[in-house]
């Protein structure tokens, strides 16, 4: 889904997020992230503060990745440990998810 023009991310939105470039053991590559700042903050400082989410069973035991199915049935981990923060308007940077999964939220 592509970003129109106007458009911040809002609290308990589901965006796009590209992790890279990655350091260690830290998530890489493009991955869903549930937004927890305000829309009001993501627009005036161009940062969105989110928990990243991943479809890696193993997670399943994790006691800190919270477990979400979405619309279609796909089982999703939120994982609370890993808080990040990214500039969601540089290049390859946050594009919404899709306007239903922030209604499952």
């Amino acid at each position: 889904m592509a970003r129109r023009p106007g458009w911040a991310p809002e609290r308990r939105d589901v965006v796009w997020i590209d992790c890279n470039p990655q350091a260690g053991r830290e998530m890489r590559d493009v991955h869903p992230l549930l937004v927890l700042s305000p829309r009001e903050f993501n627009a005036r400082t161009g940062i969105v503060i989110g928990l990243p989410m991943t479809t890696a069973a193993y997670n399943a035991t994790n006691p800190f990745a919270i477990r979400f199915e979405g619309p279609r049935g796909i089982v999703s981990y939120i994982l609370a440990h890993q808080p990040k923060s990214f500039d969601w308007r540089a290049a390859r940077q946050a594009s919404p998810v899709a306007a239903s999964l922030r209604e499952c939220l």
